[in-house]
């Protein structure tokens, strides 16, 4: 079977999961935190960016431990990939009604009492940067209810192919792509923009970000049915 993902697809969907408000957030509020601990600027966006790295490599290991699990279940039946087309629609359609009616009724987010044991692990971060990693990849674990649901479409697309040398290559772009606007914005925030001026960016943008990631996840779906069955 045709690989059912391409890279023009596979960097849109990438560039849409990225401004997700999720991850804007935890990043916003960890870089908030850091700046009242750590005088220097530097000190502030070192640790960032080992904490978006933790992220990063979570998600690339997550994806090369999936994607054969997935052409695994596409080699036993059919049936499983329409009961992942099927969950990304109704992911989709939760996104989209968030663009309507934020945070009323059930949304794909960060379960409250992970939010809670972030902001706990956040107050307990030393000068170690060992410590910045782990936070990072316990953020991608607990994130991915709000975040997974892009990166489980791009996966049982690529699994239509199997495993190959370019899928590995396109989850390293994939994953980059994912985390680069948390780069940028550690690098504006050490050239001194605020944390205050992110959050109130993001929670005038969020209601769109969801919206778009909602169509997006949409179009995934119905890609996905249509790709199975004709």
């Amino acid at each position: 079977m045709p690989d059912g993902i391409n890279l023009p697809m596979l960097v849109g969907a990438a560039i849409i999961d990225s401004i997700n408000p999720c991850a804007f957030g935890v990043l916003i509020f960890l870089l908030a935190y850091l700046t009242k601990v750590f005088k220097k600027p530097w000190h502030m966006a070192l640790h960032g960016f080992v904490y978006t790295t933790g992220v990063f490599v979570t998600y690339l290991i997550a994806g090369l431990v999936l994607l054969p699990i997935l052409s695994s279940f596409g080699k036993f039946s059919v049936v499983s990939y329409v009961v992942i087309a099927i969950l990304i629609l109704l992911a989709g359609l939760v996104e989209i009604k968030d663009f309507f009616w934020y945070g009323k009724g059930f949304s794909l987010s960060i379960f409250p009492s992970s939010a809670k044991r972030i902001k706990m692990y956040m107050k307990k971060l030393s000068c170690r940067l060992s410590t910045a990693f782990s936070l990072g990849v316990f953020v991608a674990l607990v994130e991915l209810p709000c975040t997974g649901a892009v990166y489980l479409a791009v996966l049982t697309l690529m699994s239509l192919a199997g495993v190959t040398t370019q899928h590995v290559s396109f989850l390293v772009l994939y994953n980059f792509i994912f985390v680069l606007p948390l780069f940028v914005i550690i690098f504006l925030m050490y050239k001194g923009v605020s944390a205050k001026k992110f959050e109130e960016w993001r929670q005038r943008h969020k209601a769109v970000m969801r919206l778009l990631t909602g169509l997006l996840l949409i179009g995934m779906g119905l890609w996905m049915l249509w790709y199975v069955f004709w």
